[in-house]
């Protein structure tokens, strides 16, 4: 290895000259200073290699020596770079890299020598820790922290106003003059900003207009100091103005028209004017005013905070018939502009606003409101009142009618005619209602005659004033008793009186007894009471009970009224201390109030009324029951006997004769000289068949329809038909008669006792009273 290892000296930098130097001269100064050591030790403690050194590798370190001298000692190191990237010469001492080193990516590497006998590997000298330091080069340009930077500043803000800081690092050793100081410079948009050497950015220009141009996109770029290597690297900046007010709103028409129907409600919107400002929101404070025009009493302009536009908004109701047109100027403007930044353009801006009132056809409208009236309650010749009065505010100038639509109390006590004369049908009763409201309607009388839908409404106010024409009421509290040896002057109870009429604070009222032959007495209190009092004492039980002593009260009225009060006494017996110990129990009024007497009278008379529909009803039964008791009879006997009988000889289980009973026209026949009836055959020319059947039903159909003596319900009759194909035809006693056959059937009577019906129905000869 000693064959191809060279050695290379050894750079040390100037600024750790003196300082090695002081370390060398206490470890290896001289071999003087080793001869005078009494004790070995290594001499150095630090070597340093320059960074990225282009030369072929080995680089040459440094040497690290011993004060041993022994020809068998052998140099090792040892740490984590050890015989990696540092080797030592084992018999010199000298340390090589064997990579470039690069201070940026490992400043310093410690590593531990060690001197042993290559004989036995023992150590003759304690292990020495040491550093080796990577001398720097400027080779690592400055880099910025971030690609892009943002900034902001207000528009119009004056020249030299920070806007941001950059901010670029360089790698290289920063101890080392020149190699990290770093210098910036604005590489585009520098017209308008500039940088300083700490990465500061100001603005150059002093009319930065937001409105203009709101974002800048500049580059910077930071290099190394100059005179070195140069090397650079650039930076996006975004710099943002951020807005001021400086603008003062203007109309974005020069008039505005508006169309609104005279019934819009006050503080309604008639219509908004708009402005144009180019602030940012936050800096719109948009305040509108009246210039020309004298409607400041009219309407109003409020600012919409959202979207800054005026609203125009009437103060008081619009009239079409008094004004249809409206026209004024108003103004916009902003107070908080900064005039600092003020730009030439003027500080307000003037529209012409013109709004049409269109004519609505309007409710009549009240006046002279509000509508009050008085009476006295009880006046018999008091029935009407002044009137109410509306008119039509239109143009048309309709004729109006009035109507009551409501009433408190409820009832027909207030009255209004068409005309709106306040009336009362009846004298008004203070002490049921004192006061008396309804509301009238005026509705426009159309054209045709028709009212009109839209009607506005009064109120009518009727105060009743009290008349004195109710007479005071006795009150007392408790069931009067008194002790039968009650002694004289004893208050029994204290009385008092109420009265329905109206009492003014300094009213009284007076009592006093009806008669004054009794043991009572009256005194006065004067506060509107009064106490009965015993007058002579000592009552006796068994001559009264009970006393019932008139009480007269008068109030002090206009004309003073007075009724007389029966105050109901019991006469008890108590004990030594005056207590009551017994009392007869008087007898209690029981009434009944007009409301029950009412339900019972009406309760009375549904009952009489129900009665007397079942009675008629009854009735009626009964006589339809004499009327149609046949008639039944033959409904029952032709839904019933339904069969044709036991044979020739059965005579009695089906009697043919009642269907012959009836007559044409519901004549009821008087005698039957048959126990069966007899039908006339008809004609020759008629055809037998279906069409004799068909004759008669539509002749029973016409009996049935005439017969006024038949149920009023639909009957049941049984028809039966044969056929006409038998030399004999039909054998039925229903069709016997119909038959055209001219066959003498008076040979039945030679067959003997079973053919003995037969020869009866057809032998003997038809009755003219009996037909289909």
């Amino acid at each position: 290895m000693k064959n191809f290892i060279l050695l290379f000296p050894l750079f040390l930098a100037p600024a750790l000259a003196h300082k090695e130097g002081q370390k060398i001269k206490e470890n290896t100064s001289s071999n003087d200073f080793s001869h005078k050591r009494f004790k070995r030790d290594w001499i150095w403690n630090q070597m340093h290699i320059k960074e990225e050194i282009d030369t072929p590798l080995p680089h040459h370190v440094g040497k690290i020596i011993s004060s041993v001298r022994n020809n068998n000692a052998k140099y090792i190191l040892q740490g984590e770079y050890a015989n990696i990237i540092f080797h030592v010469e084992k018999d010199s001492g000298d340390v090589y890299a064997f990579e470039r080193l690069d201070r940026e990516k490992k400043a310093e590497y410690e590593l531990t020598a060690l001197i042993i006998d290559k004989r036995n590997n023992q150590s003759l000298e304690p292990p020495s820790k040491f550093i080796i330091k990577v001398y720097d080069i400027n080779d690592n340009a400055p880099v910025f922290v971030q690609k892009v930077f943002n900034g902001s500043v207000p528009e119009m803000s004056p020249v030299g106003t920070s806007v941001t800081k950059v901010t670029a690092v360089d790698a290289d050793d920063p101890t080392v003059s020149g190699h990290a100081t770093v210098t910036y410079q604005v590489i585009k948009g520098d017209e308008y900003f500039t940088i300083d050497d700490s990465g500061v950015i100001s603005t150059t220009r002093a009319d930065l207009d937001r409105e203009n141009q709101s974002t800048y996109e500049i580059i910077v770029k930071a290099k190394d100091a100059p005179g070195l290597s140069g090397d650079s690297s650039t930076a996006t900046v975004i710099i943002t103005l951020s807005d001021i007010n400086d603008n003062f709103p203007v109309f974005k028409h020069s008039s505005f028209h508006f169309k609104v129907p005279e019934n819009v409600s006050v503080g309604g919107e008639v219509g908004r004017v708009k402005v144009e400002d180019v602030d940012e929101p936050q800096h719109r404070n948009t305040k509108y005013s009246f210039v020309r025009g004298n409607y400041r009493d009219t309407f109003e302009i409020v600012a919409n905070p959202f979207t800054n536009e005026g609203i125009i908004r009437p103060k008081k109701p619009l009239d079409f018939e008094k004004v249809a047109e409206y026209r004024f100027d108003i103004e916009a403007t902003d107070p908080t502009v900064d005039l600092r930044y003020f730009k030439s353009g003027g500080s307000r801006s003037i529209s012409t606003v013109t709004i049409e009132v269109i004519d609505v056809d309007e409710p009549p409208v009240f006046t002279k409101l509000p509508y009050n009236f008085k009476v006295s309650e009880n006046d018999p010749e008091k029935r009407t009142f002044g009137p109410v009065w509306a008119h039509d505010p239109d143009a048309a100038k309709r004729k109006i009618r009035y109507s009551r639509r409501k009433a408190s109390p409820n009832g027909d006590y207030i009255r209004v005619s068409d005309t709106g004369i306040i009336q009362i049908p009846k004298p008004l009763d203070r002490e049921y209602s004192a006061s008396y409201n309804i509301t009238v309607a005026a509705q426009e009388v159309l054209e045709d005659g028709r009212l009109s839908d839209r009607e506005s409404h009064a109120q009518v106010h009727v105060t009743v004033i009290d008349v004195n024409d109710n007479a005071p009421e006795l009150v007392y509290l408790e069931e009067p008793r008194v002790c039968e040896n009650a002694v004289p002057g004893k208050v029994i109870v204290r009385i008092s009186a109420t009265d329905k009429d109206e009492v003014s604070p300094a009213g009284f009222f007076r009592y006093s007894l009806a008669t004054e032959d009794s043991n009572f007495s009256l005194i006065e209190n004067y506060d509107n009471t009064a106490n009965i009092t015993v007058k002579y004492g000592q009552f006796n039980r068994e001559l009264a009970k009970i006393h019932y002593l008139p009480v007269i009260i008068s109030d002090n009225g206009d004309p003073d009224l007075s009724s007389t009060n029966t105050l109901v006494i019991s006469v008890c017996k108590c004990n030594e201390k005056g207590n009551f110990t017994f009392c007869e129990e008087r007898a209690k009024q029981v009434g009944v109030s007009i409301q029950a007497l009412v339900a019972i009278f009406i309760c009375i008379f549904t009952i009489i009324i129900i009665v007397l529909l079942i009675l008629l009803r009854k009735r009626h039964k009964k006589d339809l029951s004499g009327l149609g008791r046949n008639v039944a009879e033959i409904h029952e006997q032709l839904v019933t006997y339904d069969e044709e009988g036991g044979g020739e000889m059965d005579t009695t289980s089906y009697d043919v004769s009642v269907l012959n009973s009836v007559r044409r026209n519901g004549i009821k026949p008087e005698a039957v000289p048959s126990p069966y009836a007899q039908i006339q055959k008809p004609s020759e020319n008629v055809t037998s068949g279906a069409g004799e059947m068909e004759i008669m039903i539509e002749v029973k159909k016409d009996e049935a329809d005439n017969d006024r003596d038949l149920l009023p319900y639909d009957t049941l009759h049984i028809y039966g038909y044969e056929g006409a194909e038998s030399i004999a035809e039909s054998l039925s006693s229903l069709e016997s008669g119909s038959s055209d056959s001219d066959i003498d059937y008076d040979f039945l009577n030679d067959w003997g006792p079973r053919f003995k019906m037969l020869a009866e129905l057809y032998g003997s000869e038809p009755n003219e009273d009996f037909v289909y």
